[in-house]
């Protein structure tokens, strides 16, 4: 599945920088076939979240095409943002990388940011439905989707805006998690206002990211797969600075990446009836 090809210097440092890995994988969508530059030595696992998105978003290219070629082309646009009022789950790496992002930003607009996330969980916590989102960021073992399925539909139900929706439009959309990436739909955009009563038809997902990257930080903290609710993330990542700041051998992280990725492979292609070697 994997190779790596080749060590990349730092010519004034003559010390290792960047780690090429060729990727190589069967889909239930096609094979992909790619390269990773990931950095050597250790790091925080946020150094790895992009290179991991855009192995997502490259396998979910591989789907939008298989669709087409069907006659299903993805109907989402932007300003169509009828999907920002669904709960969006993040890994602990991805709420890490969403914090990173934020306090890089000029400070007005972390301000700005900050209120908008303070004014939601207002909203949430005058519908009783903050303890419940915050209990599941809390959870040390992993929640039955028949309890957070009542959860995920009382939050619909409201219609709340994520809250860095900005005119209909994501405000950290080259940082928005790997959920928001992977929800595209071919059924009539109209049909979004209401994903509970419309037959909404979503492309396929090979491979999960998000759950992908908790189960990764479950494994190297030997901890429980958790996922938090969008709303908490920054103030959950906040909270577990400290657990940012470890590292790991970064050759290592992409060595358990791939194997919890084609674990989840192998599954869909199993839920599809195809077989890994089509």
């Amino acid at each position: 599945m994997t190779n790596r090809s080749a060590v990349f210097y730092d010519a004034p440092m003559e010390t290792p920088s960047i780690e090429r890995f060729e990727i190589a994988v069967n889909t239930p969508a096609g094979r992909l076939t790619t390269t990773l530059d990931v950095p050597t030595g250790f790091v925080p696992i946020t150094s790895i979240v992009p290179v991991t998105r855009r192995l997502g978003e490259e396998m979910s290219k591989l789907e939008e095409l298989r669709s087409r070629e069907t006659g299903h082309s993805i109907s989402c646009r932007m300003g169509c943002a009828a999907c920002c009022r669904m709960l969006v789950p993040l890994s602990p790496p991805e709420a890490f990388a969403l914090r990173d992002y934020i306090v890089q930003l000029p400070e007005d607009r972390q301000t700005a940011l900050r209120q908008k996330i303070a004014d939601s969980k207002a909203t949430l916590a005058s519908h009783d439905l903050l303890h419940r989102l915050q209990e599941v960021a809390d959870a040390t073992s992993p929640i039955p989707d028949e309890e957070l399925d009542p959860i995920n539909r009382a939050y619909y139900a409201l219609r709340h805006p994520c809250p860095f929706l900005e005119n209909e439009i994501c405000s950290i959309y080259e940082a928005r998690p790997a959920a928001c990436r992977e929800l595209l739909v071919t059924s009539p955009a109209a049909l979004c206002d209401n994903f509970v009563e419309n037959p909404v038809t979503p492309l396929p997902v090979s491979v999960r990211i998000g759950t992908v990257l908790g189960l990764l930080w479950g494994s190297v903290t030997d901890s429980s797969p958790r996922l938090i609710p969008l709303p908490l993330a920054l103030g959950w990542a906040e909270q577990h600075h400290d657990e940012a700041r470890r590292t790991w051998s970064a050759s290592n992280l992409i060595d358990l990446l791939l194997d919890k990725m084609w674990r989840f492979l192998s599954h869909e292609f199993q839920a599809r009836g195809q077989s890994p070697q089509t």
